[in-house]
């Protein structure tokens, strides 16, 4: 129980969301030349940035205990870089790492690193800092007790120093997504070895390799940093990154104060998912007066957890009338005025693993009934439960909808709101019958091996199911990539089948600035390959520049 108690301050905030989540919008396409507002003048040094962030992250930036959310990765992006980074394909290519190689099983990879590169205290970055980092989130560094990462790099036995610019790294198993892993959505950044072992104040006194480093962070108001003079990084012309003089980030977490804190200029730039925001600023792209990137790719899915670990859940009746009760069409209209996509399993369009059809029930009232009546037969017991929602205005508009529909089914259905914070808590001890959720952002598959597997404390929908296992498993050390692309599907075919998850839309974010904010997707990565499309985990700050 303490480690369920200890997971539930870790991802507080990092991983619910609103059933409502995502939208459509038109805007750059993941490109990262000429940038948002397609300004081809070229990009331009100096200004300052100040970008609305969805929440605080105020648990810090002590990346192997970290609780980050979109918002806590958009900031770790500016002060610290991973090894590796997605491609405009998905596939991950070395970036603070110089090249990750693996043997010829997969079973271990050498990283070397680039030659010359400094933390923000001008320590310089070498194969023992990472040793410990990598040793950090695997929890087998004394000074550090990850949660999250912990889970992530659990296939791993070992990490050995060979030289000053190379390591290795050696697994249980074959690991095809090992470089997945080193880049885990943003979060496992390279932290100096002064934070690392840092008892008191790793949270907060932040020093990375990347582009900005860090001025002042005052909780719930701002957190700034300045531009980082001995950046490694530069663009596709050999010029030094970044472009700004500095950024400010700034929690704003009502959608509708932020979205027009960008339309008045109270603010450069920020994120957004929700219904609300993404409206007022398709408004203002079209009435051109903002600059507006948007992104489907790669998406994360917003969606219903119902909990089958307990009645009525752990019954497959139960699952399969709650979902064919759920007219997603009409759902998409009341709450989103349609524009956003409806999904059709984890796994958003362009993703391994992505079906058009992978078998989940259609909206069918009878046949909800009758799954219903079923259940009944089996349990004794009518169908009854609740839905447990995040207390805030957008989510309580969900949370009706959704129970009027169900409640049209004839099943007896409660709404319980509680806070975000409750919310994790609630969903990792299990008391709940459903649970909404946002998860899951696109990349390799593996990534959700921790959320999915039977046993796993990550696993809230509390199945075990030994299909989906044995998939999880043959996913994660298969060497052939049409076998996995199999696997996957046949995850998201079992996941139709059984409902353990109830999927509404996958989620869009959007990142409106003013019409001078340039380069949102960043530039082009070292090895001159486009940068990744997705926004789910935030995006680079490198090479955000302002027109003149």
């Amino acid at each position: 129980m303490r480690l369920r108690t200890t997971l539930a301050v870790l991802v507080a905030a990092s991983l619910a969301g609103t059933a409502c989540a995502g939208g459509d919008a038109d805007g750059n396409d993941g490109t990262s030349d000429p940038g948002a507002n397609g300004d081809a003048s070229g990009p331009v040094y100096g200004g300052t940035a100040t970008y609305g962030l969805e929440a605080e992250n105020s648990g810090g930036w002590c990346l192997p205990e970290g609780q980050l959310a979109i918002s806590g990765i958009q900031v770790a992006r500016a002060i610290y870089d991973t090894l590796t980074v997605p491609d405009a394909d998905a596939e991950y290519v070395p970036f603070l790492a110089e090249s990750v190689e693996p043997n010829e099983d997969f079973s271990q990879w050498t990283i070397t690193l680039r030659d010359g590169v400094t933390f923000h205290d001008g320590t310089e970055l070498d194969a023992g800092v990472v040793k410990n980092n990598l040793d950090a989130y695997r929890g087998e560094y004394p000074a550090r007790q990850p949660l999250l990462l912990r889970f992530i790099f659990e296939p791993v036995t070992a990490v050995d120093v060979v030289d000053d610019l190379t390591l290795t790294v050696t697994t249980d198993a074959p690991w095809p997504a090992f470089p997945a892993a080193l880049y885990a959505n943003g979060r496992a950044g390279i932290i100096g070895q002064a934070q690392l072992d840092d008892p008191d104040t790793c949270d907060r006194k932040l020093i990375g390799t990347g582009p900005f480093q860090l001025d002042e962070w005052v909780v719930n108001d701002h957190l700034s940093a300045s531009r980082n003079q001995s950046y490694w990084g530069t663009d596709a012309d050999g010029n030094q990154l970044p472009y700004l003089d500095a950024i400010e980030f700034r929690p704003v977490v009502d959608p509708v104060t932020k979205a027009n804190a960008v339309l008045s200029g109270d603010l450069t730039m920020a994120h957004g998912s929700g219904g609300a925001v993404t409206q007022i600023w398709m408004d203002a792209d079209d009435a051109g007066d903002i600059s507006l990137v948007s992104s489907e790719e790669f998406p994360e899915v917003a969606y219903t957890i119902v909990n089958a670990a307990k009645p009525p859940f752990d019954n497959r009746n139960a699952r399969l009338a709650a979902a064919a009760a759920v007219d997603v069409e009409e759902f998409n209209q009341i709450r989103n005025n349609g524009i956003f996509t409806i999904a059709s399993g984890p796994f958003g369009p362009g993703n391994m693993g992505y079906l058009e059809d992978a078998g989940y029930p259609p909206y069918d009232l009878e046949a909800a009934r009758g799954y219903a009546a079923a259940y009944e037969a089996e349990t004794g017991q009518p169908l009854a439960f609740s839905y447990t929602y995040q207390s805030d205005p957008e989510t309580t508009q969900t949370a009706q909808v959704l129970q009027s529909m169900w409640q049209e089914a004839g099943f007896d259905v409660s709404i319980r709101p509680i806070e975000q914070a409750a919310l994790i808590s609630t969903a990792i001890g299990g008391d709940y019958d459903t649970i909404s959720w946002r998860n899951h952002p696109g990349g390799d598959p593996d990534s959700q091996y921790i959320w999915w597997y039977g046993g796993s404390p990550l696993n809230f929908g509390g199945f075990d199911d030994p299909e989906l296992n044995a998939l999880l498993d043959e996913g994660r050390t298969s060497l052939d990539p049409e076998r996995r692309t199999e696997v996957y599907e046949e995850v998201n075919r079992q996941f139709g089948a059984e409902a353990y998850n109830q999927w509404i839309n996958w989620v869009r974010w959007s990142v409106a600035g003013d019409t001078g904010v340039n380069g949102v997707f960043g530039p082009l990565l070292p090895d001159g390959s486009e940068p990744f499309g997705g926004l789910a985990g935030g995006h680079p700050v490198s090479g955000i520049w302002l027109a003149q």
